[in-house]
Parts: C-alpha cells; structure tokens; sequence
C-alpha cells in the first residue's frame, strides 16, 4: 500500500536454516521483489553474517519503497516477550545468545521481529497463498522434523513462546515412557521414514523414494503411510483444538501431496471433530517463499499494526 507521498511499503525478510540462509525484499503483497540464498555459515559470527544480509536487502529496494521492518525466520523456540531464540537444536547452540531483536536492532537501526519459521510460513500461506480465502488456517511442514503454524482470524496463534510444536507433541505415551520413538516428528518426518526404509533394507531416499511409493512397491507403501498417519493424528489432535478450515501442507515431504493427502484425510474423517465439517487438506502454494511471504503482513499477524 503506497503511503501519502506515492511510497510503497516493503519489508526485509531473512529466513535462516541449519544448511541455507534466503533473504529478500517483500512488497506489501507478499510478492517477493529480490532475493538470495546463501550457505549458513560455521565460522563467521552469525549477527555479522544477518548484518550483512540485511545491508545487501537495503541496497536492492526499489527507489520509492520505504522499508518498515526486518523479519527473521528461525528454526527455534522464539520467546516473544524478549525478541529472543531460545533453543534451537539444529542450529550451532554458540548463536543462540545473539540471535535477539535487541542485538540485530543495535546493529542494523531498524526495527526487527524474530519469528519460528513455520509460524513465519503460516502466516505467508495464510495472506497470500493457499490459505489467503479462509479464516481459520493450520499449516503443517512435513520435512527433516515436522512444523506447524496456526493462524486464526487473520492473528497468528502464540503465547509468550511460540508454539504450533506439532512435531514435538506425543502421540504414543506408552513408547514415550520406553524412551522410543513416540512424538509426531519422530514417526512422521522425513527423517523417521528414511529410519525406516533402512530398516526395511530399501536404499531409495527422498524424492525416489516417493516415486517407489506412488509404483505401489508394498513395503515403501507401508512404512509411508504409517508415518504419514503419525501426521495425520497429530493434525487430528490440532483440529480438536482450534478447528481450522483448511490445513495447508508444505515442506520436502508435504509437496508429495498425491501421496500426503489421502492419507491426512482419512485421518481426519475417522477421528476429527465432526461438527467442524470436512477440513480441506491442500499443498502450499508458495513453497520455500512461503515464510519470506509471511514477513508482509507479519506484524499484523502478531497484533502490531506498524513496528
């Protein structure tokens, strides 16, 4: 939206992960004006590396853009009374200290939002793709562990810490008391599949393991859609919670939507709340720009109407 004197707003958007960091240049309506990838780093401090990031993002605004705000995603637990990560397992721990809204602001001299990564995607989906006709969203990545995201009238679902853990709630206490493999993460991710495709002896992994899947070889059927189901419970236990319209699934192994969707509706019909209706279970439309997205109407998703 332009501003009195012609301007349109745009929002600066990192989105950082234990492999690859993207930044980019996010107009108003979530449409993505610029962007970059690059490896996230092992040695260079990560405040300077984010710093830097930022500056090259300023550098590529278009002349009449004003920017309101940086937005980072993180792979963690953030705590959003503080601006701060708290933990973050995949990542190196020695960052977490510095990964703070007070911290990148000092450097940077603009506003900064940190956000949980999936929360970020929500909210991206939710505006501006698969979720953008529908009030009440759920959106559940299905990658290297499992995440979720729920937003509810256009206002992202949080507490002080954000939450939507999907992957880390438990669906099996009895194992969980074992000590075994008894959360939604650990039977439903990428992750557990691959565990179980060795297990079984099959060598395929990732995408041609998917296609082992759809040629009907049985056992790659069965060990898919039993993590899949694992999935699936969880997202039951969501839609008893805030009964959401549509559940908008993403991530490496949520884009095997041929695969992914049957098995998530059969769950729900067998055990959803049936005065919700029929939950509409669909792929996420933007992909990995799903969370940069997000950084566009981030600040009103968490009840902020500027920074």
């Amino acid at each position: 939206m332009a501003d009195d004197d012609g301007c349109r707003a745009v929002t600066i958007a990192l989105d950082l992960g234990g492999t690859h960091v993207r930044g980019a240049v996010v107009s108003d309506d979530g449409r993505v004006l610029h962007r970059q990838r690059q490896h996230t780093p092992r040695t260079e401090p990560t405040i300077d590396f984010l710093v830097r990031l930022i500056e090259i993002e300023m550098g590529e605004v278009p002349e009449n853009h004003d920017v309101i705000g940086v937005v980072i995603g993180l792979p963690g637990i953030i705590d959003h009374l503080r601006e701060s990560l708290v933990a973050a397992p995949n990542i190196p721990q020695r960052w977490i200290e510095n990964l703070s809204e007070e911290w990148l602001s000092a450097k940077t001299g603009l506003p900064i939002s940190l956000a949980n990564d999936a929360d970020l995607a929500a909210v991206g989906e939710a505006n501006f793709g698969a979720g953008r006709e529908h009030r009440d969203v759920v959106y559940v990545t299905i990658s290297t562990g499992v995440g979720a995201g729920i937003v509810v009238d256009g206002k992202l679902v949080r507490g002080r810490l954000s939450g939507g853990e999907l992957g880390h709630t438990i669906i099996d206490w009895s194992d969980a008391d074992e000590g075994i493999p008894a959360t939604v993460e650990e039977l439903g991710s990428g992750t557990a599949i691959e565990r179980m495709a060795s297990a079984t002896g099959l060598l395929e992994r990732g995408a041609d393991l998917a296609d082992l899947v759809r040629s009907g070889h049985p056992g790659a059927v069965g060990l898919w859609n039993r993590a899949i189901r694992a999935v699936g419970i969880g997202i039951v236990n969501m839609a008893w919670l805030v009964a959401p319209e549509v559940v908008i699934v993403g991530g490496g192994v949520g884009r095997n939507i041929d695969l992914v969707a049957p098995v998530l509706k059969q769950e729900l019909e067998r055990h959803g709340p049936p005065a919700a209706g029929p939950v509409e279970v669909t792929v996420a439309e933007l992909g990995d720009d799903a969370a940069l997205a997000g950084a566009a109407a981030w600040w009103v998703a968490i009840g902020r109407d500027d920074p």
